[in-house]
């Protein structure tokens, strides 16, 4: 089943810009997902168990991370929707 998921990361840091830029880096990476980022949220589309495996790994990655202490993530997940014309192809 396809899913669209929208995720926000609010890193509790004055130094917040690099582990979002980070975090975002890392989802672009993974091959068979669609990546769009704008100024308020990340998007992604596809297949929803490994959307849901790749944003389990890095989470957990970020929350790890030195200079990291604390993280909030907002996400909402929307399954059964296909990647929208407007959406970049998956890699």
């Amino acid at each position: 089943m396809h899913a669209a998921v929208e995720i926000s990361m609010y890193p509790l840091t004055r130094e917040y810009l690099s582990p979002i830029q980070a975090f975002i880096d890392r989802l672009n990476t993974h091959a068979g997902l669609s990546v769009q980022t704008n100024s308020l949220a990340t998007q992604i589309w596809g297949p929803l168990d490994q959307i849901m495996t790749v944003l389990s790994e890095e989470m957990a990655r970020c929350a790890k991370a030195a200079g990291t202490p604390q993280l909030i993530f907002v996400m909402k997940v929307l399954p059964g929707v296909s990647r929208p014309d407007s959406a970049p192809a998956p890699r």
